[in-house]
């Protein structure tokens, strides 16, 4: 049986836009199994209206959960060696998500690969994000994202100003 360690997120907090759930994304738990990492550090993608989200051009095989129910995990392989996970957001169809771009160490790994895309994070998958108490900082940090080449000017990254583990630019 698995620890409890917070309350899991409901799909109707997914079900808002994308630079709506991000900031409030922050200190929120992601657990995997037997392993958890407080987020510190997301990017807002706005589907496609955004030319840097990967919905920019509509659905294909590799981002067909973006265009699925909120509250879904999306998952995709980048540099040919890391997993990316992303929580699905907005409502079905639009294809808008936020990226989860930076975890405190709770754990060494959350083992996160391309057989979670499409993982609901609300009805008991195998990923979920939850809320332990620990509200979102006050004043977060905010940026234009990072590792991208397209809308650059977005300030549509949120982290928890100071921590280490959040993105170096």
């Amino acid at each position: 049986m698995r620890e409890r360690v917070g309350t899991v997120l409901s799909r109707e907090f997914y079900a808002r836009p994308s630079v709506a759930v991000a900031p409030e994304l922050l200190n929120k738990v992601m657990v995997a199994g037997p392993c958890r990492g407080r987020i510190v550090e997301v990017e807002a993608y706005a589907g496609p209206l955004d030319p840097a989200s990967h919905a920019y051009r509509g659905p294909t095989a590799r981002n067909a959960t973006m265009f699925g129910p909120p509250g879904h995990l999306y998952v995709y392989f980048t540099y040919g060696m890391h997993f990316c996970a992303n929580a699905v957001t907005g409502e079905q169809g639009e294809g808008q998500a936020v990226l989860l771009r930076a975890l405190a160490p709770l754990a060494r790994s959350l083992g996160i690969v391309r057989e979670h895309d499409g993982t609901d994070l609300v009805d008991g998958g195998a990923v979920q994000l939850v809320d332990d108490g620990v509200a979102p900082p006050d004043a977060p940090g905010v940026s234009e994202r990072i590792g991208i080449t397209r809308a650059t000017d977005r300030r549509w990254r949120w982290f928890v100003d100071g921590d280490p583990n959040v993105s170096r630019r």
